[in-house]
């Protein structure tokens, strides 16, 4: 991979990245800092890295650093947990997003990497089992159960718009 591919790949995919990443921490300085550690490792292995695959590899290391974060966080019990209420917001509350957002917090970290990797971000199947490390049967399988899971949650009388 060139530089000029390199910044290419950063332009088109930064985004998507950081967006998928905040989705799974919660935490926008986390999640700034699992991406850019993602990038420097792109960087760094940039001469190993097929320019066509660079979206594949940049989730797939995104993914296992986010993976080591939350590992990381768990052993020395500081993160803080915000309630809604103390969450300072920008912009109005969107009640279909809380809802979702609630929806998707519930899921265990492996079914929101994969909702998001299929339904946000489009990856297929067989993308998602090399990112993740799963078999695409496999993928299938835990996305179904996320799916059935977030459908319980989102029918429920008190959750209905």
């Amino acid at each position: 991979m060139t530089e000029r591919e390199y910044n290419e790949c950063v332009t088109m995919y930064a985004d998507n990245v950081y967006r998928f990443i905040l989705k799974n921490l919660r935490h926008e300085e986390d999640a700034r800092d699992v991406v850019q550690t993602a990038f420097e490792k792109m960087w760094r292995n940039k001469d190993e890295v097929d320019a066509r695959k660079c979206k594949s590899y940049l989730f797939t290391v995104a993914y296992h650093q986010m993976i080591d974060h939350i590992r990381k966080v768990k052993r020395i019990q500081l993160r803080e947990e915000f309630s809604e209420e103390t969450r300072v917001q920008d912009r109005p509350v969107n009640n279909l997003k809380k809802i979702l957002d609630e929806a998707l917090a519930r899921l265990s970290e492996t079914q929101r990497s994969l909702v998001l990797l299929k339904d946000y971000e489009g990856y297929s199947y067989d993308e998602i089992g090399r990112i993740m490390g799963l078999t695409e049967s496999q993928v299938k399988v835990y996305l179904h159960r996320a799916r059935i899971q977030l459908k319980s949650y989102l029918v429920k009388m008190e959750n209905v718009i």
